[in-house]
């Protein structure tokens, strides 16, 4: 299965509450896409959130993150 790494905007001001509370919304739609998340960093200075995500392909990824109410800003495929 293909590892991406995706891409957050926007969470400079974030509290660790709030971000679990994202987290777990990607968790609760991953499933239905056949998708894991794995490890996250957060860059509060930039604002970035960076997760390891393992999925059939890009798009069942950006759907995950459509669905549970933050879009992904990128989504990089990473080689194996």
């Amino acid at each position: 299965m293909p590892t991406f790494m995706d891409v957050h905007a926007g969470y400079a001001d974030v509290t660790p509450r709030e971000l679990a509370v994202a987290l777990d919304a990607d968790r609760e739609h991953a499933a239905a896409e056949g998708v894991r998340f794995g490890r996250h960093w957060l860059d509060r200075t930039s604002g970035l959130v960076f997760r390891l995500v393992h999925g059939p392909d890009r798009e069942a990824v950006l759907r995950v993150h459509e669905r549970a109410g933050h879009p992904a800003t990128d989504v990089y495929e990473l080689p194996q």
